[in-house]
C-alpha cells in the first residue's frame, strides 16, 4: 500500500511538473511573437508632441494625422494601459481564454457573426489607404508603449494590428444599439415573442422600442434665438460607466492636415467621438431604434441541415469556429463549435426552435472613416456629408457651430421593411419577401435644422419631441416599420420644460440646465413615487412617517433634501424595470424594503441625500447631488455601508460656446481625472472635487495658451530609450 501511494504521489508530481513546463513553454512561444525591437524601430517613422496641462489632459500635436494618432495611443496607454490589455482578447474572440467561462459568450458572438472574417474581407476595399495608415499608426503607438514597458505588457497580446481596432469598432457598435439583447432572448427556455402574422385590412398595433434601454445621455444647444447675448452654446454630456473600457478619456488632437479637435474618446479609438473643433461641436446620445429582426425557420423534418424557403428546402451554410477556455495560466481548452448561416443571416438552433438574425450594419466596417470625417468637418454641410456616409448605424447627434446653426439627427440605418407586419415579433422564415436588402437613405432619417425655437434637447427620448412643439417633426411622416423609439425620459420631460419656460437664456441659465436635479411632475418616476400618497398606513407607523416625508419632497435629488433618499430608492426600481422593458413592480412591494434599508444603515428614514449619494475614488469620498434620470445624471450601486457609490452617468461634460462675434470658449470636467487606472498618479482623481461640486475647468484652445500655464511636454518616439 505504501508503494502504491508513493507511486501515486510521484505520478501527481510528474503531472504537475509537466503541466507547469507546458504552461511555461507556451508562454515563451507566444511571447516570442512580439518583436519589441521591431516595434521600437517602426515607431521612428512618427513624430508627435504630447503636452499635458495642469490636470494631465493630453494635447497632442503632429505634422501628419498619423503622427497624432501614434502619439494619442502612447499618451492614452500612459494613463490606462490596463484597459487596453483587457480589450485585446475581446477584439480577438479570445475572452474565454483570458477570463474563463464568462468570456465564452462574447467569443461565440464574434465567431457566430464572423466579425473578424468580415473585417478581414473588407479591410482593403472599404477603408482607404490613408485610414488604414491612421489605424495602424494608433496600433503602432500601443505596440511602442508595450515594447518600452515590458513589466506592464503581456507580450502574448502584442503586436496590436489595425484590423484589431477595426474589429473593435464593428462589434462595440452592435453592443451599443442593443444587439446582444435580441440574441440573449433566444437562449431562454421558451420563445420570448409571438410569431408575426400577415397584415390584414385593419391597422396593426405596433410595440416600438427594445429591451436594455440606455443608461442615458444628454446633449442640448441654443443659438441667438434663445440666448440673451447672441451666443451659440452646446452642452455635450454622454453618460457612460465612470470606469472601464467605455469610460470617457479627454484629449485635444491637432495635425497640420486639418485635424484640430478636442473632446472625449474610448480606449482603442483614434478619433474624438464627442467634442468640438474651432468651428463646430457635436454631442452624441444613444438611441435604440429597431435594427434587428429575428426569423423563425422551419427545418426539413428529414434533414435538420436544411430549412424551408419559398417552398423549397435550402441547406445551411456551415462553418467551424474554435473557442478557447482558460484552464491554468497560459493553458486553454480548445472547444469546437459549428455555426450556421441562412439567407437571412446567422442562424442558431435552440431548445424551442431554429432562428436566423438579420441586423443593420452587418457588413459595415467604415465607422472609423465617418468618425474622422466628423472630426474634420468645419461647417454644417460638411458635417451632414459625413453623416450621409451612414457607416455609424445608430446614435442621436446634436450639432452647433460658429455660424449659429443648430442641427439634430436621429441617426439610424433602419431597414426598409415590408409594410404591415409586426416586426417586433419573430418573422416567418419561410418567406424570402421578408428578407430585407436595403436600408433607409440619409434623407429619410428624422432630422431638424435650425428650429425657430432656438434650442434642441436630446436625452434618449422620442425623436419627435426634441424642441418646441411647433418645430418638432411629425411622427406620422415616418413609417412605423422603422421601429423608432417613443419613450420619454425624465430628462426629456424636465429639459423641455426648462427650455420652453425660459426666455432669453444667459450662460448661467444654460449651465444650470445641465446641473438640474428635479423630476418633472409628469414624469414616470415622479408619478411612481407619488402612488404612496394614495395608500393607507397605520397612524404612527414608520410607513406613515415615510408617506408624510414623501408628501413634502421637493421632487429633486438635492444634497440637502431629506426625502430624496427614500424617493430615489423607490423610483430606482421603476427606472430599472423601464430599462429592461418591463412594467414596474407595485410600489407597495418596494416601499417596506426601502424603509428598512435606510433605517438599517442610517438609523433613520430621512438621511440627507448627500450622506447617501457619494463619489468614491481611492481615498476620496465626496457627496453628490443628482440621481437616476435627472439632468445631473448619477447612477449608483450600494456599498457595504449602505452608501450609494456613483458608477455611471455624468462622465466627461463639455460646454462649448461661440459668442455673437464668433469667438470660441470651452469648459470641461471629468468625473475622476486623466489617469484612468493609475492610482498613484496625481491625476487619478484630481478633477473629482470639481465634479462633485458641479464646477468646470477652462480649456486651453491654443498651444500658446496651453504652455502659458502648468504643463509637461513629451516627444514621441522618445529621444532616448533607457
Amino acid at each position: 500500500m505504501h508503494k502504491i501511494l508513493r507511486r501515486g504521489w510521484i505520478g501527481l508530481l510528474v503531472f504537475v511538473i509537466a503541466l507547469t513546463l507546458a504552461n511555461f513553454l507556451l508562454h515563451i512561444v507566444e511571447a516570442q511573437q512580439f518583436d519589441t525591437h521591431a516595434a521600437i524601430s517602426k515607431a521612428e517613422q512618427y513624430r508627435g508632441e504630447i503636452i499635458r496641462d495642469g490636470y494631465g489632459v493630453p494635447h497632442i500635436y503632429g505634422q501628419r494625422d498619423v503622427d497624432v494618432a501614434f502619439a494619442l495611443a502612447y499618451a492614452h496607454a500612459e494613463d490606462d494601459f490596463k484597459t487596453f490589455q483587457q480589450l485585446l482578447p475581446f477584439y480577438r474572440g479570445e475572452l474565454g481564454r483570458s477570463v474563463g467561462f464568462d468570456g465564452l459568450a462574447i467569443d461565440f458572438l464574434l465567431g457566430w457573426l464572423d466579425v473578424p472574417g468580415t473585417v478581414a474581407a473588407r479591410f482593403e476595399t472599404d477603408l482607404t489607404p490613408q485610414l488604414r495608415a491612421h489605424l495602424q499608426a494608433y496600433a503602432d503607438g500601443l505596440n511602442y508603449y508595450a515594447a518600452l514597458h515590458p513589466h506592464e505588457a503581456d507580450p502574448r497580446l502584442f503586436p496590436v494590428s489595425a484590423q484589431d481596432l477595426a474589429v473593435g469598432f464593428h462589434v462595440q457598435h452592435l453592443l451599443f444599439y442593443g444587439f446582444e439583447a435580441h440574441v440573449t432572448e433566444l437562449f431562454a427556455d421558451s420563445p420570448q415573442r409571438e410569431l408575426a402574422h400577415p397584415p390584414d385590412d385593419a391597422a396593426l398595433s405596433r410595440f416600438i422600442g427594445t429591451a436594455g434601454l440606455p443608461v442615458g445621455s444628454n446633449a442640448f444647444a441654443i443659438n441667438a434665438r434663445k440666448s440673451d447675448d447672441g451666443a451659440t452654446r452646446l452642452m455635450i454630456n454622454s453618460h457612460q460607466p465612470l470606469e472601464g473600457p467605455v469610460a470617457w478619456y479627454e484629449a485635444h488632437l491637432k495635425s497640420e492636415e486639418g485635424w484640430d479637435v478636442h473632446g472625449g474618446l474610448f480606449p482603442g479609438m483614434p478619433f474624438i467621438a464627442k467634442g468640438f473643433n474651432p468651428d463646430i461641436g457635436w454631442g452624441v446620445t444613444v438611441n435604440k431604434p429597431d435594427l434587428v429582426d429575428i426569423y423563425k425557420l422551419e427545418l426539413n423534418p428529414e434533414n435538420a441541415d436544411e430549412y424551408l424557403l419559398d417552398g423549397v428546402y435550402v441547406a445551411f451554410e456551415k462553418r467551424r469556429i474554435w473557442l478557447k477556455l482558460k484552464l491554468l495560466g497560459n493553458l486553454y481548452l480548445p472547444i469546437p463549435r459549428t455555426v450556421l448561416k441562412a439567407r437571412h443571416g446567422p442562424a442558431i438552433q435552440t431548445v424551442h426552435g431554429t432562428y436566423a438574425v438579420r441586423f443593420a450594419g452587418r457588413q459595415e466596417i467604415r465607422q472609423p472613416a465617418q468618425w474622422l470625417a466628423m472630426n474634420k468637418a468645419r461647417s454644417l454641410p460638411a458635417f451632414k456629408q459625413a453623416m450621409a456616409m451612414q457607416a455609424i448605424v445608430s446614435f442621436n447627434f446634436v450639432y452647433a457651430d460658429r455660424q449659429g446653426q443648430l442641427y439634430f439627427l436621429h441617426n439610424s440605418r433602419s431597414p426598409e421593411r415590408a409594410r404591415g407586419w409586426n416586426w417586433q415579433d419573430y418573422l416567418p422564415g419561410a418567406r424570402s419577401d421578408l428578407i430585407w436588402e436595403s436600408q433607409i437613405e440619409f434623407a429619410g432619417m428624422p432630422q431638424i435644422t435650425n428650429p425657430s425655437s432656438g434650442f434642441i434637447l436630446s436625452t434618449n427620448q422620442d425623436p419627435f419631441k426634441v424642441t418646441a412643439e411647433q418645430d418638432n417633426l411629425d411622427a406620422a411622416d415616418f413609417a412605423p416599420e422603422l421601429g423608432l423609439q417613443t419613450r420619454m425620459t425624465n430628462r426629456a420631460d424636465r429639459g423641455l420644460q426648462l427650455f420652453n419656460e425660459a426666455g432669453a437664456m444667459s450662460a448661467a441659465d444654460f449651465r444650470a440646465v445641465k446641473w438640474d436635479k428635479a423630476y418633472a411632475r409628469e414624469s414616470r418616476a415622479f408619478r411612481y413615487v407619488d402612488e404612496i400618497q394614495s395608500m393607507t398606513f397605520a397612524a404612527g407607523s414608520q410607513a406613515a412617517a415615510g408617506q408624510q416625508l414623501l408628501a413634502g419632497w421637493s421632487g429633486a435629488a438635492l444634497t440637502n433634501d431629506r426625502a430624496a433618499a427614500l424617493a430615489v430608492c423607490l423610483l430606482s426600481e421603476e427606472w430599472l424595470a423601464e430599462q429592461a422593458g418591463k412594467p414596474p413592480p407595485p410600489v407597495a412591494d418596494i416601499y417596506p424594503g426601502c424603509l428598512e434599508d435606510l433605517t438599517e444603515h442610517f438609523g433613520r428614514i430621512d438621511p440627507l441625500w448627500s450622506e447617501v449619494n457619494r463619489l468614491r475614488r481611492g481615498d476620496l469620498d465626496l457627496p453628490l447631488g443628482g440621481g437616476p434620470d435627472t439632468l445631473r445624471a448619477i447612477y449608483a450601486l450600494p456599498d457595504d455601508d449602505g452608501r450609494l457609490r456613483a458608477v455611471a452617468g455624468d462622465g466627461l461634460v463639455i460646454n462649448v460656446a461661440w459668442d455673437a462675434n464668433g469667438n470660441q470658449s470651452a469648459e470641461t470636467i471629468h468625473n475622476f481625472g486623466a489617469a484612468s487606472s493609475r492610482s498613484k498618479s496625481p491625476h487619478y482623481a484630481d478633477q473629482a472635487p470639481l465634479y462633485a461640486s458641479e464646477q468646470m475647468r477652462q480649456v486651453a484652445l491654443t498651444r500658446d495658451e496651453l504652455v502659458s500655464g502648468p504643463h509637461r511636454i513629451t516627444m514621441v518616439p522618445l529621444a532616448q530609450i533607457d
